[in-house]
């Protein structure tokens, strides 16, 4: 059981799929599976639903959007290369905002423009 602020183990596609062999293969079932492998039941049953639908394919994690630019804000000393991706992703960012209608205050704040 993960105690408060623990994070959860990432298991890839091939892990899961050695979990789940045996439900699928009908040498146990969901319950004996999760007891062996100390995994919450509702886990095993989405895995086996996702292999059933989508094969292995469907195991793999998804990726999670984060912030494009904190790979480039934690680094000290950034190529020139690596300087012109960031300043590149900022324009992009910044057009985008102001497609949806944000307008840019003078300390680079964003305001949200109704029409």
């Amino acid at each position: 059981m993960a105690t408060k602020g623990q994070k959860f183990k990432q298991r890839t596609a091939e892990e899961k799929y050695e979990i789940i062999k045996p439900i699928l293969e009908n040498l146990k079932s969901q319950t004996q599976v999760s007891k062996d492998n100390n995994i919450n039941i509702g886990l095993i049953f989405q895995w086996v639903q996702k292999y059933n639908e989508k094969g292995l394919e469907g195991l793999n994690n998804k990726v999670k959007p984060g912030n494009p630019l904190a790979k480039y804000s934690s680094k000290k000393k950034l190529t020139k290369e690596e300087k012109l991706e960031y300043e590149n992703m900022k324009l992009r960012i910044e057009n985008e905002m102001l497609k949806k209608g944000f307008l840019m205050k003078e300390d680079g704040t964003y305001v949200k423009f109704m029409k």
